[in-house]
């Protein structure tokens, strides 16, 4: 399913996405998420140096509310393949996103890295070779309280790369956390089941404004994450 985010904004808010009249303590029961350009975000976020990375997966706000905690997050990403850094530690800075509700910029959440089917070890292989990796966002702000995770996913390099992203690694980081999502997963007695839309219009397409000049498809991935 593809939806545009453009001129027809208005329409999507009050269908799939938001209700304009809505309260935030009423939104965070009946919004997707909220496009962030509405209060004045990005769907880039600031990777301090004048430039972004693309927020280009979304958890949806009507996703089973267990999967949108920092632990039930955690959980759900481990049956996807990630898992927390290497002994915990990170090196370089948080980035910080602007989900235009009412927060301003935020820093970072959490980031996870992909594990190699090890929680414990794997991550520490990822630091080194490189591989799938994402930051995540939590639009909670009182403007916009949807609960919504936004993901900024990108596939790295390995270390001896300083770990820049891959050639085209924003979409195909995307486009592996999809296809691992829209299977049946589980971790920890939790087993997991997501729907995915394709929506165009919130990013832009080419590389202007992004980190590292590495073109995006422009399209984003909302999941719709289920507990059975």
């Amino acid at each position: 399913m593809i939806f545009s985010v453009g001129l027809a904004i208005v329409t999507l808010q009050a269908t799939a996405f938001a209700t304009p009249l809505a309260s935030p303590l009423d939104s965070r029961a009946s919004v997707a998420f909220i496009p962030p350009a509405q209060g004045g975000g990005s769907m880039l976020d600031d990777a301090g140096n004048g430039l972004g990375e693309p927020l280009n997966v979304i958890i949806s706000g009507l996703s089973s509310p267990s999967v949108l905690t920092d632990n039930g997050f955690l959980n759900y990403a481990q049956s996807l393949g990630f898992s927390t850094e290497c002994f915990g530690v990170h090196l370089g800075g948080p980035q910080a996103a602007n989900l235009g509700d009412g927060n301003g910029f935020v820093n970072q959440t959490t980031e996870l890295r992909e594990d190699y089917g090890n929680e414990a070890l794997g991550t520490c292989l990822e630091s080194l070779v490189g591989g799938n990796h994402l930051r995540m966002y939590r639009q909670n702000g009182p403007s916009a309280d949807t609960g919504a995770l936004f993901l900024a996913v990108s596939r790295e390099q390995p270390i001896t790369q300083s770990h820049d992203i891959i050639p085209n690694g924003y979409d195909i980081g995307r486009d592996e956390l999809v296809a691992n999502a829209t299977k049946q997963t589980s971790n920890a007695g939790v087993t997991y089941s997501a729907t995915a839309s394709t929506i165009t219009g919130l990013l832009p397409t080419g590389s202007a404004g992004v980190n590292h000049g590495i073109a995006l498809d422009g399209n984003v991935v909302l999941l719709t994450v289920k507990t059975l």
